[in-house]
């Protein structure tokens, strides 16, 4: 056994030292390249959260300027100041910029100032002026007009090749507020002069560009990735450090567990001895059932029983014996006396509750309930008195015995925490110890209540009423024997 738990061990530190360096080599580069594809996500994320709110910004702000416009300028010059309000202003004196030329022309100028960034006002209507460019161009302007005008509260962006370079496209719903309905509804050329207020006009699109973000989080990731690849390195050859000195010290630990292995064995055995001396030991003072409550952990164990027998008998002419022989021998012949009466309970399947001096006390019908309580007891008693007949031949004493026999209800249980043992408790038992003590050298004594459950099978002498100590008068019986019972009838 010895020999097989070393080889095991033997073989699982080998194979454990082969595959430990390159399962945690594995598992490192792993978690670098997790964290690395981590890394890069959340750049690539922040950058198109932050390009996102940059062209919010920016829509708000245009928007913002044009409404600043509208109402503080062109609403409050008005007519009879001569001035123009048109969108070929550059080519009239005294004239102004419509809103829509103003936004767009405020566009152009953050567009020349911000390389690749792109602002355009489109719409399904453009002024006839601005027909070529101020129409949807592409499937995103398209797709932009449409599912802003179904939802125009909420902005359309997805990021796209745009014009060669990756972009992040966004675009605003372009609303008709009050001070645009009327000139928009009022010059020769609107393609359109039934707008109300709340129409989406057209679509306000900022083009922001997001390659040279990325280029330069790439740089920076690839810096990370070159320090976090000389840490793994760094890494694998401290493992590698470790795992070395740990198969130096490999062997004193298995010696060291082969030894351990066997007195731990050795220990188990002894253990195991251990706890059947102490198993059998409980089962010789309790009832099996009672002793598993106790190793269950249970610590206040009664129950009642309605229907039991219990049987008390005493060494009649003992005391005298004890007074011609040695103590030793005087132990042993009583030994030998309640060793015979216990391999009789077992026989009978009885409960022996215990011993005191030269008395003997057992029970039918508890700790397991059983209908022949009575019936069992009756035969324990007849064989006991055969069992001290058969002493006396064989060592030429005159020994005799007393038995006394009730039935009735009792408690069971188990008493104290130090050398506990298993009782009974009621006034039926009372009464059965009065059976014997009252009782005649030779005989068997039952109550009435025992009489009645035995007399269709065993032969009783009425004994008549007697005067009971704490009973009083007590009509009781002697048990002569079994009843012959043939095919005729009963004899």
């Amino acid at each position: 056994m010895r020999q097989l738990v070393s080889q095991a061990l033997t073989m699982f530190t080998s194979l454990l030292y082969k595959r430990t360096v390159i399962v945690l080599t594995l598992l490192l580069c792993s978690g670098v390249s997790a964290a690395l594809w981590n890394m890069s996500h959340l750049s690539s994320k922040l950058i198109e959260t932050q390009a996102l709110q940059n062209a919010t910004l920016y829509a708000q702000a245009l928007n913002e300027a044009r409404t600043l416009y509208s109402s503080d300028a062109v609403d409050r010059i008005g007519e009879g100041h001569g001035i123009i309000i048109t969108d070929n202003y550059t080519t009239q004196d005294k004239a102004i910029p419509v809103p829509a030329t103003y936004l767009i022309e405020l566009g152009n100028r953050l567009s020349e100032q911000n390389p690749g960034m792109s602002v355009r006002l489109y719409s399904e209507y453009p002024f006839p002026k601005r027909r070529n460019d101020g129409g949807a161009r592409d499937t995103f302007e398209r797709e932009a007009l449409q599912i802003l005008r179904q939802n125009p509260k909420q902005p359309f962006f997805r990021i796209e090749k745009f014009q060669g370079r990756t972009a992040l496209r966004y675009a605003q719903a372009d609303i008709l507020t009050p001070s645009c309905i009327n000139c928009h509804n009022t010059l020769p050329d609107s393609p359109k002069k039934d707008w109300k207020v709340g129409d989406v006009r057209g679509v306000l699109e900022i083009t922001t560009p997001l390659d040279s973000f990325m280029n330069k989080t790439k740089e920076g990731l690839r810096g990370t990735f070159a320090m976090l690849a000389m840490l793994s390195m760094l890494g694998v050859v401290g493992i590698t450090l470790v795992i070395g000195r740990l198969r130096q010290t490999s062997k004193e630990l298995e010696r060291r567990v082969i030894e351990r292995t066997a007195q731990l064995q050795e220990a188990n055995e002894e253990l195991v001895k251990e706890q059947e001396k102490s198993e059998s030991l409980l089962l010789n003072i309790l009832p099996k059932p009672i002793a598993n409550q106790l190793k269950e952990g249970q610590r206040h164990i009664a129950e009642g029983f309605t229907e039991v027998t219990i049987l008390f008998a005493d060494i009649v002419n003992f005391t005298q014996l004890s007074e011609k022989i040695s103590p030793r021998e005087l132990v042993r012949l009583l030994n030998e006396i309640f060793t015979g009466f216990d391999q009789l309970s077992e026989q009978h399947q009885l409960e022996k509750i215990k011993t005191i001096g030269d008395a003997y006390m057992v029970v039918g019908g508890i700790p397991i309930a059983r209908s022949d309580h009575a019936k069992a007891i009756a035969e324990m008693a007849i064989d006991m008195q055969r069992a001290v007949a058969q002493f006396n031949a064989k060592h030429g004493t005159t020994l005799n015995i007393r038995i006394g026999i009730n039935s009735g209800p009792v408690v069971a249980g188990v008493i104290g925490t130090k050398k506990f043992i298993y009782d009974l408790w009621g006034d039926a038992v009372n009464t059965a110890s009065r059976m014997e003590s009252h009782g005649v050298a030779g005989c068997i004594q039952v109550t009435e209540s025992t009489y009645e459950y035995l007399r269709d099978d065993y032969v009783f002498e009425e004994r008549g009423v007697i005067q009971v100590k704490g009973k009083g008068e007590m009509v009781t019986y002697f048990l002569s024997g079994r009843k012959v019972k043939n095919l005729v009838g009963t004899v």
